[in-house]
C-alpha cells in the first residue's frame, strides 16, 4: 500500500462525529478540560508523566495528591526530593519522578516558570520524549503536534485495515495523524481518540456498533476487528531470584536505607536486599548472621518489572542489641505507603 493511498483512506475521517461523541462520552479526569477551556500545562505535564506505563485509575489519586501538595510548577520545583519520591511510591518507574523534578526546576530556572509551547522545546526537558511533548503542546497550547499513544495508534491501524505490527508503520501513522488533525479543537482531538480507544476500540475487545468512527473503518468489516493491529510475539521475561531482609530492633523500628539515584527503584527507601537487582549479598549480612534471629518460616513473593520477573524470598527477624548498624542504613518506623511497591509487598508478606 503506497503512502498516498494510505492517506487517502483518511480523507473522510469523521472528526465532527468524533467530537459529537466526545461531548457526550468524555471521561471526567481531574487534569482534563474540554474546549473551549484549556487544561493548565502543569496539569497536563504531571498527568502525562504519571500515565507513562501506569493506568488512569491508578494515577488519579496520585495526581490529586500532587496538585494539593504542590499546586504549581514553582511549588514542585522547590519540593524536597525525598518528599516527592515518597509521594510517588507505588507508581513505579521512579526515574519518571526524578526527571519530573529536574524538568520542573529547568522550567523555573530557564523559562521563568512558563512552559515551553512547542514539541521541539519541550523535548529539551528531562524525561520528555516525542509523545509527552506532543501531548503537552497539543492539549495545553492547541499546537498542531503529533500525539500518538497506544490507543490512537490502534485506532488508526484498524481504521485503515493495516495488517502489520504498529512498530512497522509508526512513520506512516505520524503522517496520518497530521493529515486528519483538525484546526479546531486541537486539544480535544487526541483526548477524544484516547477515550474511544479506552472504552470502545480496546486492545482485545471492540464495540463497533457504538463507535463514532465505524463509518469508513476497515476493521469494523472484519469478523474479528480486534485481530488488528498484528500483535508481536512476546518473549518470555527472564526470572531473577533475590532476597529481602526485614530487620527489626527492640523498639519495633526497621532497618531502611536509600537506593542509589540511578537504576532500579532509584532514590527510594529499601530494606537490605540482593540478587533481584544483580547485586551480591552484602558482606555485613553474610558475615553477621549470628547477630540476627530469623523467623523459622520465610515468605516468597513475585514482582514483575518491565524486563524481568523477580522471585523474592523475604526474611523477617530481629537484631540483637549492640549490633552495629551498617553504613547507609538507619532505624526507622516503617510506613508502607512511602515504600516502592516491591518493598511494600515484602513488608506486607512478613506481616502475615
Amino acid at each position: 500500500m503506497t503512502k498516498i493511498s494510505l492517506l487517502s483512506q483518511f480523507d473522510s475521517f469523521p472528526a465532527s462525529t468524533l467530537f459529537s461523541w466526545y461531548d457526550t462520552h468524555a471521561r471526567s479526569l481531574p487534569w482534563r478540560a474540554i474546549s473551549p477551556e484549556m487544561a493548565p500545562a502543569y496539569h497536563v505535564f504531571l498527568s502525562e508523566l504519571m500515565l507513562q506505563q501506569t493506568g488512569v485509575t491508578t494515577v488519579i489519586p496520585y495526581f490529586n495528591q500532587f496538585i494539593t501538595r504542590w499546586p504549581d510548577i514553582h511549588a514542585l520545583a522547590g519540593a524536597d526530593d525525598d518528599a516527592v519520591l515518597a509521594a510517588w511510591a507505588g507508581l513505579g518507574y521512579y526515574a519518571r519522578a526524578r526527571n519530573m523534578l529536574k524538568a520542573a526546576r529547568q522550567i523555573v530556572s530557564s523559562y521563568a516558570g512558563s512552559f515551553p509551547e512547542t514539541p521541539e522545546d519541550l523535548q529539551k526537558l528531562p524525561g520528555i520524549g516525542p509523545y509527552t511533548a506532543g501531548a503537552i503542546a497539543a492539549i495545553a497550547f492547541a499546537r498542531p503536534a503529533i500525539v500518538l499513544d497506544g490507543n490512537i495508534e490502534r485506532i488508526l491501524v484498524r481504521y485503515a485495515g493495516i495488517d502489520e505490527e504498529v512498530r512497522a508503520v509508526k512513520p506512516a501513522l505520524k503522517e496520518i495523524y497530521q493529515h486528519i488533525c483538525p484546526e479546531k479543537r486541537r486539544p480535544d482531538f487526541p483526548q477524544a481518540l484516547m477515550d474511544v480507544g479506552a472504552g470502545v476500540c480496546q486492545p482485545r475487545r471492540t464495540n463497533c456498533g457504538h463507535c463514532p468512527l465505524r463509518t469508513g473503518c476497515k476493521a469494523a468489516t472484519l469478523k474479528d476487528p480486534a485481530s488488528l493491529p498484528v500483535r508481536p510475539q512476546k518473549k518470555a521475561k527472564p526470572v531473577r531470584q533475590g532476597a529481602v531482609y526485614i530487620i527489626r530492633n527492640q523498639r519495633g523500628e526497621v532497618l531502611l536505607g536509600k537506593r542509589p539515584d540511578k537504576g532500579l527503584l532509584g532514590g527510594m527507601l529499601t530494606f537490605p536486599s540482593h540478587g533481584w537487582d544483580g547485586s551480591a549479598c552484602p558482606e555485613w549480612l553474610a558475615d553477621g548472621m549470628s547477630g540476627f534471629h530469623w523467623r523459622k518460616e520465610q515468605f516468597e513473593i513475585r514482582h514483575v518489572f518491565t524486563h524481568f520477573t523477580a522471585i523474592i524470598t523475604v526474611y523477617d527477624g530481629k537484631i540483637e542489641p549492640g549490633v552495629k548498624v551498617p553504613d547507609g542504613y538507619s532505624w526507622q518506623l516503617c510506613s508502607p505507603d512511602k515504600l516502592p511497591s516491591l518493598m511494600a509487598k515484602c513488608y506486607q508478606a512478613a506481616q502475615i
